[in-house]
């Protein structure tokens, strides 16, 4: 099993729970579809619509900064033949939000990035954005298997992980995201009655009189009449 079907595990079940679940893509898309007049549930309040635009307006990283964090983000979320690479859906643009938005991510992944300039002069002599590929994977292995890191990269692998969590929540709350997950969401409106190979592990049947009743796509605006004893009749 490869990294990306390790992730794509990770989210669709539990442990995807406890991670962040703030959307992406791009922010200031979905800020404006949440922006309604007054503050009507479901809507905006004049203070949320200031905050939003000061948080949209402000950005924390160097443009250094966010060429390490494509090439990270990239290694972390790779192309393949299903989902496009991490960098062509924005994650970067989501970190950076994140950056402005949660404060308290600003020094510890700072550290992180000014820390791989420093690992790549002590190997090669050079800063980190001048190495090759070879050589980028060779410092993320130092630090992107806790349980193989040695101690004195402690530091690193906290600062990786903080990095990992960002870019997969990024990744995974775009559209292609879901689509890679298979996730459907809700779609209201479509019953065709229980699965017939399920009625059947149970021993049970769909009641004949309602077989041309279930509601069908193309029936989805027409509504359903019930008779005073809760019987559906048309």
């Amino acid at each position: 099993m490869n990294r990306r079907e390790n992730l794509k595990l990770l989210f669709t079940g539990s442990i995807g729970a406890g991670l962040l679940l703030t959307g992406c893509e791009p922010e200031e898309q979905i800020v404006t579809g949440q922006v309604f007049d007054g503050g009507t549930k479901g809507g905006r309040t004049e203070e949320e619509k200031i905050r939003d635009a000061k948080l949209l307006s402000e950005s924390f990283f160097t443009d250094e900064e966010r060429k390490k964090l494509d090439t990270l983000a990239n290694i972390i979320m790779p192309a393949d033949g299903e989902s496009p690479a991490a960098t062509e859906l924005k994650v970067t643009d989501f970190i950076d939000f994140m950056m402005v938005d949660q404060p308290s991510y600003q020094t510890p992944m700072r550290g992180g990035l000014m820390w791989l300039d420093f690992e790549a002069d002590e190997k090669f002599g050079k800063p980190f954005n001048d190495l090759s590929k070879d050589q980028v994977i060779e410092i993320v292995e130092l630090v992107a298997w806790p349980d193989k890191a040695e101690p004195a990269y402690e530091g690193g692998v906290k600062w990786f992980n903080l990095l990992r969590n960002l870019t997969c929540t990024g990744y995974f709350t775009t559209e292609a995201g879901w689509k890679y997950m298979g996730y459907q969401g809700n779609r209201p409106n479509v019953w065709d009655g229980i699965p017939q190979e399920v009625l059947d592990k149970h021993g049970l049947a769909n009641p004949s009189q309602y077989a041309d009743l279930y509601l069908k796509p193309e029936d989805r605006a027409k509504v359903v009449q019930w008779d005073e004893e809760g019987n559906i009749i048309g």
